[in-house]
């Protein structure tokens, strides 16, 4: 292990543990590129797979449940969906518990692989960073949506089905870099864009990703969205958008957000990954 393997293990591992149903998160570079949820765990893999398989190869994937001999096998027989013939290739598989099957079929793919078993972790820590001459300390991000309000703001009151893929893609954005934004629906994640100076350029790489499946999808801001930005998303065909607000150009955004028939959600949380 590494210590680039330990980062990147301890992302996926992280943002795997936010969600309740079994779920396959997929890191590259400690961003999650891929996540889904279901009531079975090889469906997730398959959809988590799905949101970026480009970038997933070489990637780590981490499970919330046992990872079991039918798993393990889908793991080590799964071909690249971009080409069909190549074998996926991962760095490092972290899960809560292996079955002895499991453990001796990922075992058998790769000696380079790393299997990490790991519990999840306490909340309430504080985040550390080192910088000259010192280390900054804050408050870990332990909110889930259970902790905060998703506040309605627009004319257009969002589905059931709707605001609770505003609620899975409000907890992927929490674990991608800023700039972040992501792109859920049916609790998958369908495309994201990380890391840009500007948000603007976040959300056109997240909606390339998503391609077409973005048509009545929920989109997650880890901060307020200016007015230009929610534009193109509402022309886009977005369903419902979730961000902190807190921009002195709110109102235009509702007003954007009421034009296209969008839902949009006020959280007051902002998420800052760096």
């Amino acid at each position: 292990m590494s210590y680039n393997n330990y980062l990147e293990a301890d992302a996926a591992w992280n943002c795997v543990s936010e969600f309740r149903n079994p779920t396959c998160v997929i890191v590259k570079h400690t961003n999650p590129c891929g996540v889904a949820s279901g009531d079975d765990i090889l469906e997730a893999y398959r959809l988590a797979l799905k949101a970026d398989p480009v970038s997933a190869f070489g990637g780590i994937i981490a499970f919330n449940i046992e990872v079991d001999d039918a798993l393990a096998k889908e793991i080590r027989e799964f071909r690249s969906p971009t080409d069909g013939e190549t074998r996926m290739f991962y760095e490092i598989v972290v899960a809560p518990k292996y079955t002895e099957k499991g453990l001796e079929i990922l075992r058998g793919k790769s000696k380079t692989l790393r299997i990490l078993e790991a519990k999840k972790n306490e909340k309430g820590k504080l985040s550390l960073r080192q910088v000259g001459g010192g280390w900054l300390a804050q408050d870990s991000d332990d909110f889930t949506p259970q902790d905060i309000q998703f506040n309605v703001v627009s004319e257009k009151k969002p589905q059931d089905n709707e605001l609770r893929d505003a609620e899975f893609a409000w907890l992927c954005v929490k674990h991608v870099k800023s700039n972040a934004i992501v792109i859920a629906k049916d609790n998958r994640m369908l495309g994201m864009g990380s890391g840009q100076p500007n948000r603007l350029e976040s959300l056109r790489i997240a909606l390339r990703k998503a391609g077409d499946e973005v048509k009545g999808a929920a989109l997650a801001s880890d901060a307020f969205f200016p007015f230009d930005d929610v534009e193109e998303a509402c022309e886009s065909g977005m369903g419902v958008i979730a961000e902190p607000g807190g921009s002195v150009r709110d109102g235009d955004a509702v007003d954007c957000c009421n034009k296209y028939g969008v839902s949009l959600l006020f959280t007051k949380v902002r998420h800052f990954r760096h």
